[in-house]
């Protein structure tokens, strides 16, 4: 059993940390304003810190479940943030979504305190991560990996090593980025459909039954079908990000992103009309209002 510490108990955070406290694991928890209820955790055993260096101080591990790298670099490396406590011979899990060459940065950082880092972004849902069945895509050293193994399998079913440190971040928004794009073509696809008088029932029926089908018209099915957004509980503005990040990582390796750079611009475009917090499924009323 090891002594984790968690930075980011949002909706996948949240998930994670159960499943931790399930397999017998000593967990200590960054109390922060953009939490999920700790209630239930602290009643399973969980302990909460104030300051991240505290926290790191008595962890053997560290997982950050955070939105992107600016939060990433400040909790690690900020005024009280992880590096200022952390022990030597412990280890650094990034699950968040980053930029590469971030993740890098601070895995350097990282080794200079003397201690190890892996990336280990995810992919699936809360719902999975809840079930402790997340997919995890991990980067860093092989031997480094196999013994943190044990632990990344308390929540995750499917558990890939993608290579070198900041691997596992190349491989999350290259994910993101076809998945998120298909959901994309298809919003546009379904509001041109609208326009054009095709009842959805018959386009997301036809789409299935050919080319058009699997997972993102799955889950974009229920909104075309009856309006309900809980298919993907992906925000608008989180697939920005993803999209942001996607493109910066291409353009640093001189990559092709004609494509990427349009779907961007097309949340972009759809982020700026659309209600706080908005989902991605929404897209698709969102594209089919955006011309008289």
């Amino acid at each position: 059993m090891k002594k984790i510490g968690m930075v980011g108990i949002g909706m996948m955070g949240h998930g994670i940390a159960t499943n931790l406290l399930k397999h017998g694991h000593a967990l200590a928890l960054l109390e922060h304003s953009g939490n999920q209820p700790l209630d239930a955790l602290k009643a399973a055993g969980a302990v909460s810190f104030t300051s991240a260096a505290e926290l790191a101080a008595r962890s053997e591990v560290v997982i950050l479940v955070l939105t992107g790298s600016p939060q990433v670099e400040a909790v690690l490396t900020g005024p009280h943030g992880v590096l200022a406590g952390l022990k030597p011979g412990s280890v650094v899990i990034d699950c968040s979504t980053a930029i590469p060459a971030s993740t890098i940065r601070m895995a350097q950082a990282v080794k200079a305190a003397g201690s190890g880092m892996l990336d280990a972004p995810m992919t699936r849902t809360p719902k999975e991560a809840a079930e402790g069945r997340l997919n995890l895509l991990v980067g860093g050293d092989a031997d480094l990996f196999a013994a943190l193994r044990p632990v990344l399998a308390c929540f995750a079913e499917n558990i890939t090593h993608v290579g070198a440190v900041g691997a596992g971040h190349s491989m999350k928004l290259l994910h993101n980025y076809v998945s998120l794009g298909s959901v994309a073509l298809l919003a546009e696809a379904a509001a041109c459909a609208q326009r054009n008088g095709v009842a959805p029932e018959i386009f997301v029926d036809v789409l299935a039954k050919g080319g058009g089908g699997g997972t993102a018209l799955e889950r974009l099915k229920p909104y075309l079908l009856s309006g309900d957004s809980t298919g993907l509980r992906f925000s608008i503005s989180n697939a920005c990000k993803d999209l942001t990040y996607y493109n910066t990582m291409a353009g640093d390796a001189g990559a092709e992103l004609a494509i990427a750079a349009s779907v961007l611009s097309t949340l972009e475009g759809a982020l700026a009309r659309a209600a706080p917090g908005a989902l991605l499924p929404e897209l698709a009323s969102l594209l089919a209002g955006s011309k008289a």
